[in-house]
């Protein structure tokens, strides 16, 4: 029987790795701290745990992350079966209870005899054992250290943000309304409407409010789509207006006012009990997020369930210390997953574990590694990854501009025939997996 595999890191990545592997009959020992001690943006003590949003992006099939779906889907990826079993109304989007999704993963992983927990931060990574790197953009000091040492400093960070969640019960529902953008996919989200002077008080606050200092870095690097919703409302007065604010497609039907600006909240849990702000990502201190926030029509009374928070987030320089397939170049023994390897989203980080635990069976049973080429979402991410200016490497999501092109002007159908040409390449790779 072959070496026993070390997964170190029981997040999106590590759980989807841990469960393919285990599944395929191999014994796997997973490593994570919880149990012991907890990162700052963690919160309980079951893998898998999702922190800033609990949105998995678009299920739109003809859209980066719904091609991005399809591949997964087809590969068999335990953790986006599970998505979809705890998923709840939003839009096209596919978005999750995330309490009830830890846990079922968390089941999952605890329940398979192949899978040895150990409740432990590790600062060593044994050479000749094959393992997976997986311990997200959170990764402990001492696996920092280790992996600092390990590749010479070859070690960047950004910072990330997550969004306040408020307590259903506290919105006025006098002014807040439900409906989804242009009326697609239901009433989805409940909407906070702003006229002209509401909006400019609220973005009057929110510039000049006291955020929380970052002490870990002297100079501060933001990821663009994790943006803190003051940081970008300081590049102007319309840009949240026209981001996360924007009030196209929607309109309260019982005064037919279209706003100015709108705040939109998404179900955070099944119960729909509890709301998560859309694209509030958030790094003001807890004082002035509740004078703040509690401006914005119809949460002049919100009860905070969770405030927002800002933390640091660790990404090794892919192209210049891992190849193609998601190992280190000086050792082919150990892979790197999540968002740790530069990826960028939940549903990417799931992708990146399934991709280095299909490689790991390849490369155990003497096949040729998994190869995925940029007619897929999967290739256009790795082919990124590998080929990024290595003096300038930052993180990516899943988005149509990493595929192949096609020389068709009209964008619905060119989109159409990007997740078409998907399915075929992928029919093809499963062929020769299977």
């Amino acid at each position: 029987m072959q070496k026993t595999i070390n997964v170190i890191g029981g997040g999106l990545a590590g759980s989807e790795a841990c469960l393919y592997l285990a599944n395929k009959g191999y014994k796997v020992n997973l490593y994570d701290i919880k149990g012991k001690n907890f990162t700052p943006a963690h919160h309980n003590s079951n893998y898998a745990e999702i922190v800033c949003s609990n949105s998995f992006k678009s299920k739109d099939p003809n859209s980066a992350s719904g091609i991005l779906k399809q591949e997964l889907l087809a590969l068999g990826c335990n953790l986006l079966k599970v998505a979809y079993e705890c998923q709840v109304p939003s839009g096209a989007s596919l978005a999750v209870d995330r309490e009830l999704f830890s846990a079922k993963v968390t089941s999952l992983i605890k329940s398979n005899k192949n899978i040895t927990l150990h409740v432990e931060d590790v600062d060593y990574i044994d050479s000749d054992a094959i393992t997976i790197i997986a311990t997200g953009p959170l990764t402990t000091d001492k696996m920092c250290n280790t992996l600092k040492n390990m590749l010479g400093g070859e070690f960047l960070y950004f910072f990330d943000a997550a969004s306040p969640i408020i307590d259903a019960s506290s919105i006025n529902m006098d002014i807040a309304f439900f409906q989804s953008r242009y009326d697609k996919g239901g009433e989805d989200y409940l909407n906070c409407p702003m006229n002209k002077e509401q909006y400019l008080k609220f973005y009057n606050e929110l510039i000049n409010a006291e955020s929380v200092e970052l002490k870990d870095f002297e100079n501060k690097k933001v990821f663009e789509s994790c943006m803190p919703i003051e940081v970008m409302a300081g590049r102007g007065e319309d840009a949240i207006r026209f981001g996360p604010l924007k009030p196209v497609g929607l309109m309260d039907k019982r005064t037919q006012v279209k706003p100015y600006a709108v705040v939109q909240l998404r179900k955070e849990n099944v119960l729909a009990n509890m709301y998560n702000m859309v694209g509030f990502q958030t790094n003001l201190t807890f004082a002035e997020q509740k004078r703040v926030f509690r401006l914005i029509p119809a949460l002049e009374n919100a009860e905070f369930l969770r405030y927002g928070v800002m933390h640091r987030n660790n990404f090794i320089n892919f192209p210049k210390v891992c190849d193609e397939y998601s190992r280190l170049k000086i050792n082919n023994n150990i892979f790197i997953a999540g968002q740790l390897s530069g990826v960028e989203g939940y549903v990417e980080s799931i992708m990146s574990g399934l991709y280095c635990a299909m490689n790991i069976v390849n490369m155990l049973e003497n096949r040729e590694m998994v190869k995925f080429d940029n007619n897929t979402i999967i290739g256009g991410i790795y082919k990124y990854l590998s080929n990024a200016n290595i003096d300038n490497f930052q993180p990516m999501n899943a988005n149509l501009g990493l595929l192949a092109p096609l020389d068709i002007k009209d964008k619905q159908k060119r989109n159409e025939q990007y997740s078409k040409r998907s399915n075929q390449a992928m029919q093809e790779i499963i062929k020769l997996i299977n």
